[in-house]
């Protein structure tokens, strides 16, 4: 049975706004033209940290050229409440170390959840060390990414880690139609493939 998440999220949100509170979210990020939107909507409800962490691109001159576009959108973007930014260092063998015999696996399968996973066990690690009070990412508003999936890996970490998960469907609700918009108004570079270099030969698309 598929769980409507955008109605999760909404009912978080509704009580955000009873309380009058503002709650820190380290939002993990995979690029500008997904985070367009995110940030838009969520900014209004939470004190935003972006988190840029993507060991999954190759080559590293791509993953600089989504890194400045990421930078540059926080910069430009008027929001109610000021985004902040965290790097990671980049080490793309931390991907192929969890790619390991999912090399041939079909884009969107088992090869994707595991990037998946890495990448939101990591936000959580540093969500908990730093003590915000979400975890999330904006992967969920790509079509091509399994939002049922993520949210299932997400509140797994959660139960491990103890910190929350904001449960998400950014595509809902013309989220992925307005990321569009928002990527022509700022002009952002947008991909023509996820970021791994399995994507890459497939040209498997994250628009």
């Amino acid at each position: 049975m598929k769980i409507n998440y955008q109605k999760e999220l909404d009912a978080i949100l509704a009580k955000i706004e009873r309380e009058d509170i503002t709650p820190s979210l380290l939002l993990h990020s995979c690029c500008a033209p997904c985070s367009s939107y995110t940030i838009k909507y969520l900014s209004d409800y939470f004190n935003i940290t972006v988190l840029y962490y993507n060991p999954n691109i190759s080559p590293r001159e791509e993953y600089e050229k989504r890194k400045a576009e990421q930078l540059r959108l926080i910069r430009s973007m008027p929001v109610k409440y000021e985004v902040n930014f965290l790097d990671c260092e980049y080490d793309c063998s931390e991907f192929f170390n969890i790619s390991k015999g999912y090399e041939n696996c079909r884009e969107g399968g088992e090869r994707c959840f595991r990037c998946y996973r890495l990448r939101l066990e990591k936000t959580a690690e540093i969500a908990k060390q730093k003590g915000f009070d979400y975890f999330c990412t904006t992967l969920s508003i790509s079509p091509l990414k399994n939002a049922q999936k993520i949210n299932e890996i997400g509140f797994d970490i959660q139960n491990k880690t103890g910190i929350k998960w904001l449960p998400s469907d950014f595509k809902k609700k013309e989220g992925y139609k307005q990321s569009i918009e928002l990527s022509r108004e700022y002009d952002l570079y947008r991909q023509n493939f996820c970021g791994c270099i399995f994507s890459m030969n497939t040209n498997g698309e994250e628009k």
